[in-house]
């Protein structure tokens, strides 16, 4: 056997061993809680024989304690490139097997390099969370890690997609760079995030609590909003990042990839036109709308368990990626509040800076009314959706169903916050407010003074809904572009998207504005 021969022989076991993460045990137990292997996971992600790794020598430097004679194979992270949907993706996936996933100086240098040759490349980064935080025994380096990947995630934050999973523990300051990438995905029962454990929770406030009840994934889709999408295991969450992928561009200077759905743009909704209840107070299902209008009826939705009164989703219209925010009246009516507002907002800014043009279903009542709001800040989080709306570039559409009522007629992406086409059905309701609280307000005095004043209000009430609660006083002002047949919504939706293909508009020149976070 030759030197060269040799050193072949010498590298692939290297390799070997390396691959071996953190042996047979860690492994048996990583799998005994229904969770695949860093390795494992990555090739489910990548297409078959596309992913390459990077930095996979390397090692810890840590000189205390039991460091020296520890050895971490990959340093406990996986990291490097390959092709997701014969797009380039780069990707890391921390190791459990390997001394439990933890976060050192080398750790953080490996997932730091991924995350500047994908900003070079101009290509998504996804990174898959499975580790037991921070490697205390390297002390201040592992916090610089932690600062290094934070700095990173701001830089690359509007200029390339950034998603993490978190398939197992993610705690204290492990949260904050998931915290800062554009969707988190977590895995039901098997992965959590939170700042402070139940065990310090307890001694500190006396609140008893578990892991799974504190941050898991269905607390933070939920409660919290800090994670988006809720998997049932590992391979469904792989698939639903593949799933997101396919309608987003690789970086801010592309445009979302096209589809060749074979649905129609001279389909007609037929079903629309009998969609909207006669009852006013009746609610629908806005997904129904949805559903109706794109093509296949496929759409892809985020935040689905948290702040229902609104929906937020993907979906294609003639082939074309477009967001979609709607008022949903099967909950609360539709109205606004400081969650859905949250929840539209981080969306809007989203679809906005990876060039998505936006479309907006308005069916709300207005702003939810309660101490609790007010006291939660519902004035912020509401000029959050206005700001949000007013900000964005890319091609804005609007369809009024039902009611736009108020303040929040105006923050559903109105003609005044910049809507290029404002549609109604006619079913549309645009007022100040409904038409029961205007005439007590308008007809108070006359109401009280009338013999049969049950019968005036209702007088009033039918007046003021045939005379405000209609499309066409807004449609006189231009602030409405066409009152639709429903069933025509979908042409004439694909005819405006095409129209506002070579949108540009553009804002004064800063360093920033001041957004009411």
């Amino acid at each position: 056997m030759g030197v060269i021969t040799e050193k072949i022989e010498a590298l692939l076991q290297k390799k070997e061993k390396v691959r071996q993460m953190g042996g047979a045990k860690g492994i048996d137990s990583q799998k005994s809680k229904g969770k695949m292997t860093a390795r494992e996971r990555l090739s489910y992600l990548f297409d078959p024989e596309t992913f390459q790794e990077v930095d996979m020598f390397v090692q810890h430097r840590c000189g205390y304690f039991d460091m020296p004679t520890t050895d971490i194979p990959a340093d406990a992270v996986i990291t490097g490139f390959g092709k997701v949907n014969g797009r380039t993706v780069y990707a890391y996936a921390q190791d459990f097997t390997a001394r439990g996933g933890t976060l050192g100086e080398m750790h953080a240098k490996k997932i730091t390099k991924v995350m500047d040759l994908a900003m070079k490349a101009g290509a998504p980064c996804v990174g898959l969370n499975d580790s037991g935080g921070a490697r205390i025994q390297e002390g201040i380096d592992a916090l610089f890690g932690f600062g290094e990947i934070f700095f990173r995630n701001s830089a690359a934050s509007g200029v390339i997609p950034q998603i993490t999973c978190i398939m197992g523990p993610t705690a204290g300051g492990a949260v904050y760079s998931p915290a800062m990438t554009d969707f988190i995905f977590m895995v039901k029962n098997s992965s959590y995030m939170y700042i402070t454990g139940p065990e310090v929770i307890k001694s500190v406030t006396g609140e008893e609590t578990d892991h799974e009840g504190l941050g898991g994934a269905i607390v933070h889709n939920t409660k919290s909003g800090v994670a988006q999408f809720a998997a049932e295991n590992d391979a469904h969450a792989l698939d639903m990042i593949k799933e997101l992928l396919s309608y987003i561009p690789s970086n801010n200077m592309e445009d979302a990839p096209h589809a060749d759905t074979g649905d129609s743009p001279d389909r007609e909704c037929t079903e629309l036109n009998t969609l909207i209840p006669d009852n006013p107070s009746q609610p629908y299902d806005i997904k129904d709308v949805i559903s109706s209008i794109v093509d296949n009826g496929v759409f892809f939705e985020p935040h689905e368990l948290f702040a229902q009164n609104i929906v937020v989703c993907f979906a294609r219209l003639n082939g074309d990626v477009i967001g979609i925010i709607a008022n949903q009246p099967m909950v609360m009516g539709g109205a606004l509040d400081v969650h859905a507002s949250d929840k539209a907002t981080r969306f809007i800014r989203f679809c906005d800076a990876f060039n998505i043009p936006l479309l907006t279903l308005v069916d709300v009542p207005g702003y939810l009314p309660g101490t609790d709001q007010e006291w939660s800040g519902i004035i912020r989080h509401g000029a959050k959706l206005l700001w949000c709306y007013s900000e964005a570039t890319v091609p804005k559409m609007t369809l009024i169903t039902r009611k736009a009522y108020g303040g929040a007629y105006i923050a559903m992406c109105s003609k005044h916050l910049g809507a290029d086409f404002v549609y109604a059905w006619p079913s549309a309701e645009i007022a100040v407010m409904g038409a029961e609280g205007a005439a007590n307000i308008i007809h108070r005095s006359e109401i009280k003074a009338a013999e049969d004043p049950k019968a005036k209000r209702k007088e009033k009430i039918d007046e003021y809904r045939t005379l405000f609660n209609n499309p066409y006083i807004a449609a006189a002002r231009g602030y409405v572009d066409s009152v639709l047949v429903p069933a025509e919504t979908r042409k004439v939706l694909i005819n405006a998207l095409d129209a506002m293909r070579n949108k540009r508009e553009y804002r004064p020149a800063k360093k920033h504005g001041n957004i009411p976070v």
